[in-house]
């Protein structure tokens, strides 16, 4: 099969605990980009947050960041796509996240311009910045801040069990059609527009502006938000940390981040 495109997750697969690409990882990209394989990120934190492993890699394409849902390129500064949640979806999940019975239990995210908003800075919220290298702005009842369409909508809890009943609830109350709903890592479920998702943004990538097909593109990923890209792509690969229903639809899988499974799906493929 020939590779032409290569995508790569960041969390759980190109950078583990360390929050870093390490050298190694590095090496076996750079021998990638050297073949002629251009080399991509797709990922769900913020585009500021993602900027430093795209120039880590030195990858000359498209940034794709927040599930999908923007698309810029670095390099140039344009745009590519960027798909917001529509207003009155994002005041419902706010009113369904206001409930006494959840206010108190999850952290709520939203994202606005590339800016994260909060109603108050709590240790899921500490914890999340710090890794993402952001600032959170708390703004108390995010309903009163929502003037503007939000690219995403996250909701965080250590509570894994909390998140899962969250996603299932919420699944059954809208459809594909009305909103795209996932979990990035077991603690944080996410939510975006309905055309939103890694293998729509993996597909513009591909077929729109580099004019290649599906099988022409590998992809890893370790979790539920890069289901749609590792089924997309000619080759999927899922960390061996991905969940059993990620795992189930890849061609591979490959050891952990932290066994440096990446190294190992760029030998065994590229």
């Amino acid at each position: 099969m020939n590779i032409e495109l290569l995508v790569l997750d960041i969390d759980g697969t190109i950078a583990g605990e360390s929050n870093e690409i390490n050298p190694g990882v590095k090496e076996a990209i750079a021998k990638v980009k050297a073949q002629g394989i251009k080399v991509a990120i797709a990922t769900g934190r913020m585009y500021c947050s993602a900027l430093r492993f795209h120039q880590a890699i030195q990858s000359d394409l498209p940034l794709i960041v927040y599930q999908g849902a923007w698309i810029q390129d670095p390099i140039t500064q344009v745009r590519h796509r960027h798909l917001p949640l529509s207003l009155e979806s994002a005041h419902q999940l706010l009113d369904y996240f206001e409930q006494p019975a959840l206010r108190d239990l999850i952290s709520v995210h939203l994202y606005i311009n590339d800016r994260l908003y909060v109603r108050e800075i709590a240790n899921e919220t500490e914890a999340y910045t710090m890794r993402s290298s952001v600032k959170a702005h708390p703004v108390g009842d995010l309903r009163q801040a929502l003037t503007t369409e939000p690219t995403k909508l996250l909701a965080l809890s250590d509570d894994i069990e909390l998140i899962d009943n969250i996603w299932g609830t919420l699944r059954k109350r809208y459809t594909p059609a009305e909103l795209y709903l996932t979990k990035s890592v077991a603690t944080f479920f996410e939510a975006t527009n309905p055309l939103v998702n890694k293998g729509t943004a993996v597909r513009y990538l591909a077929e729109e502006y580099l004019g290649i097909k599906p099988e022409n593109v590998m992809a890893i990923g370790d979790n539920f938000n890069d289901l749609e890209m590792l089924e997309y792509a000619g080759i999927g690969v899922a960390m061996g940390s991905a969940p059993p229903g990620v795992q189930a639809i890849a061609d591979w899988v490959a050891p952990t981040v932290e066994e440096d499974g990446a190294i190992a799906a760029i030998e065994k493929f590229l």
